[in-house]
């Protein structure tokens, strides 16, 4: 069963603002929506991407207009992440769902107590 496009633009809207403000991309909360939706890993960390890449451009436009952005940087970073990218979606194909959701779970752990614990 599809889920209901209404609701899926509303979980959009916040996925948005969650992105934008914290700059993790949206994928921490669409990769577990859709994994919860039923989604195969692979499927929702490739779907994640597409939606990720949508709030990202929308995200660099306004803080971009705040003057926010460090563009250099920015594409320094992306350069490197465009080679993690393609290592990083071979990998995925070898790993199942269920580990897959382990892993995940323990980076989303690791990074909040690193953010709850560091001063």
């Amino acid at each position: 069963m599809a889920p209901n496009p209404l609701l899926l633009v509303v979980i959009g809207v916040v996925v948005g603002i969650a992105a934008s403000f914290t700059g993790l991309g949206g994928g921490f909360l669409v990769v577990p929506l859709l994994l919860f939706l039923g989604y195969p890993a692979q499927k929702a960390v490739g779907t994640s991407f597409v939606a990720i890449l949508v709030v990202a451009l929308s995200a660099l436009v306004a803080h971009n207009k705040l003057a926010n952005v460090d563009l250099k940087l920015g594409l320094l970073l992306g350069l490197g992440g465009i080679v993690g990218a393609q290592v990083g979606a071979r990998l995925l194909e070898h790993v199942s769902t269920g580990q897959f959701k382990k892993v995940f779970a323990v980076v989303l752990l690791g990074l909040a107590g690193y953010l709850f614990f560091n001063k």
